[in-house]
């Protein structure tokens, strides 16, 4: 089954205002479906960015990030693969159980958020898209960005909180979204994670994809381990078995390997130690902003709920140190531009910062990992 959604400018806006009602959901169950996406009409991302500016008119305007530039003076043959990060916060989440109290529920409106949303992943233009906490995949993400030309896959955890807050949009869930034209999908594998053998309420994506430019084989995966104080042995556990399912999934690191995700989880944890010890030789690419190249930055997210501020840094990009090189990695927002009353906000539609990284592989691809 087919949405047709036009390729006028109107039409278009038509179309993403369909896309901004929860409603739209149960207008057009057909649309649920996975859609054949060769037989939409493709959109123009500049019109589609122009129709969310539009939305956003009464707004601040976009905050201003640069890209840090990380070459090594390593020349690259190739065009390098962009990459991008972010928990989006699902929307019942942000209007329910988060409890954002200096964040006004103006600010939090859907037909608003989802195009600061869009406008941030069009402002970036990534290859490759990972998000964590999508409860709108399939009446505006998979929609939308299948037109744009991404593949696009989801995972739902199996007992979304989401599903608690009254008039939700459905499970949250992990997705994973990739440019057909830059990537083949060579093999695909929905994860449930595990922790101490039972399974869990944490989900992962992992694709294996062969660069079209250059013949090579990579791996993608996008996870978000469980969240609150408490649960350090749990989210240990679950990065052991995500872990795991990469090394059998990358024939023992013999593939090149991304790791996108909210690992809930402050350097100081066990899971990132395992992430930084694993054989499969892996290093955080925003730690390559820092100074000495050792540290992480102060904060991924920053928010004011009941209880305090919390201001911690819990999102990564993970990659194969000896097979992919970082060429540049986005900077964050400063506090100064965060303002006072943290995230969200009018100016920013989440609780976590994306994070954006241009990667290259490494000229000598028979060197060992």
């Amino acid at each position: 089954p087919v949405c047709p959604m036009g390729n006028s400018t109107s039409r278009l806006y038509s179309a993403l205002a369909k896309t901004l009602s929860s409603s739209a959901v149960s207008q057009h169950q057909d649309c649920l479906e996975q859609p054949d996406s060769a037989q939409l009409d493709p959109i123009d991302p500049k019109d589609l960015l122009e129709e969310c500016q539009i939305v956003l008119q009464n707004r601040p305007p976009r905050f201003q990030r640069d890209f840090v530039d990380l070459k090594k003076n390593a020349a690259s043959n190739h065009r390098p693969i962009r990459v991008m990060q972010w928990n989006i916060l699902a929307q019942a989440l942000g209007e329910g159980k988060d409890n954002f109290v200096h964040c006004p529920m103006e600010a939090l409106k859907w037909e608003e958020r989802k195009c600061l949303i869009l406008e941030e992943i069009l402002a970036y233009k990534p290859d490759i898209l990972c998000l964590q906490e999508v409860d709108h995949y399939f009446d505006t993400f998979e929609p939308l960005l299948s037109r744009l030309g991404y593949q696009c896959t989801f995972f739902p955890k199996p007992w979304s909180p989401c599903l608690d807050v009254e008039r939700n949009n459905g499970p949250d869930g992990c997705a994973l979204f990739f440019l057909k034209d830059r990537f083949e999908l060579i093999n695909s594998a929905n994860i449930r994670l595990t922790a101490m053998k039972l399974k869990t309420n944490q989900v992962a994506i992992a694709q294996t994809l062969k660069c079209n430019e250059t013949g090579r084989l990579f791996c993608i995966a996008v996870t978000h381990l469980k969240a609150r104080t408490g649960w350090e042995r749990f989210r240990s556990a679950q990065g052991c078995d995500l872990l795991q399912n990469l090394k059998s999934i990358t024939q023992g690191a013999k593939i090149p390997l991304i790791i996108c995700g909210d690992f809930n989880a402050e350097p100081t944890e066990e899971v990132y130690r395992e992430f930084s010890n694993s054989s499969l030789n892996l290093n955080s690419a925003y730690k390559l902003l820092s100074p000495d190249g050792q540290s992480e930055p102060p904060y991924t997210t920053w928010k004011i709920r009941p209880s305090g501020e919390c201001r911690h840094t819990l999102d990564y990009i993970w990659y194969s140190q000896h097979a992919l090189n970082v060429n540049s990695a986005l900077g964050l927002l400063t506090e100064e531009q965060i303002g006072p009353n943290r995230l969200p906000s009018f100016n920013y539609p989440s609780d976590h910062l994306s994070l954006v990284c241009d990667f290259s592989f490494n000229q000598d691809p028979d060197r060992l990992l």
